[in-house]
């Protein structure tokens, strides 16, 4: 059996985002897509503790059950084929979707749920899933009022700094680029401010050295999908500032979950973290495989 595009429900704007987003693209790699509510225990954060209300188990079950049911009508408007599981765990919430992507080809996740952090940019459960999950994982932000969805014509960018876990993550942005028909945006930057204040510092040089590496670096990929146009840009700027710039017309963004600068065994680099908060478009974060 293909292994499932797992979505963890929590009934917010935000993951209702994450389940319409995990559905259609459930439909474009003819997976079938499980929705997963964990019901985590209550946490008493009163002194003297105060005891849970009667009823409240049967409560939080029938808010689950909701959650589910109406993650399952929003899926269903995506594809009538799609193959959709809805399920209900009890646990603490981020250890039990942690397991649960053993098994996944990939997770996604609301940027915010219900918690007490409502307003961070991203909410403690998604930030947690990001450095842990087993598999890749999609972070989607809430559509903002005053912006219009990306079209689905809209291309595919892909952060690139030379890192085995940057071309993991080329890898898999060629692909979903090839399966969607889109143009693929390949994004090399590099800033280092004390560097560039050095005297003598040629940029023409370094831009054309790094016009070449990002050519080699796509070669063998562009031969592998022929039918994927790319676009290169390469630029002297911030890669986080640079990759959230282009997010603004892409219709995903993908990254590796840490580069060159990160320390060995880090779970998310500065890069990826600050694009996973600040993207205007979803991000998919690919982990080096175990």
């Amino acid at each position: 059996m293909n292994p499932a595009i797992l979505v963890g429900v929590d009934g917010s704007p935000s993951s209702n985002a994450a389940v319409e987003w995990a559905a259609r693209a459930a439909a474009l790699h003819n997976l079938p897509l499980t929705l997963v509510h964990v019901l985590a225990p209550p946490v008493v954060m009163t002194f003297p503790e105060t005891p849970m209300p009667p009823g409240y188990t049967e409560w939080q079950q029938e808010q689950g059950e909701r959650h589910l049911r109406e993650a399952v009508a929003i899926a269903e408007t995506q594809g009538e084929n799609l193959r959709v599981d809805a399920r209900i765990v009890v646990g603490s919430t981020v250890p039990m979707l942690v397991d649960a992507t053993r098994d996944a080809a990939r997770l996604v996740v609301g940027s915010r749920g219900h918690g007490l952090l409502r307003r961070s940019l991203l909410g403690s459960v998604s930030s947690s899933l990001v450095r842990h999950a087993h598999c890749p994982v999609v972070v989607i932000h809430e559509p903002h009022p005053d912006s219009d969805p990306h079209s689905d014509t809209a291309p595919v960018v892909v952060g690139i700094d030379g890192s085995p876990v940057s071309e993991a993550a080329t890898e898999v942005a060629f692909a979903e680029a090839s399966l969607r028909g889109v143009e693929l945006v390949a994004v090399y930057a590099w800033h280092d401010s004390g560097m560039l204040d050095f005297p003598g510092i040629d940029l023409a040089a370094m831009a054309s050295d790094g016009e070449l590496a990002l050519a080699e670096r796509l070669a063998g990929w562009r031969e592998r999908y022929p039918d994927v146009t790319v676009r290169r840009v390469v630029v002297c700027d911030r890669p986080a500032d640079q990759l959230i710039e282009q997010s603004k017309q892409a219709q995903l963004v993908v990254v590796g979950s840490h580069g060159r600068g990160g320390f060995t065994g880090m779970l998310l680099g500065s890069v990826s973290q600050a694009v996973v908060q600040s993207a205007h478009a979803p991000v998919l974060v690919v982990r080096p495989q175990k």
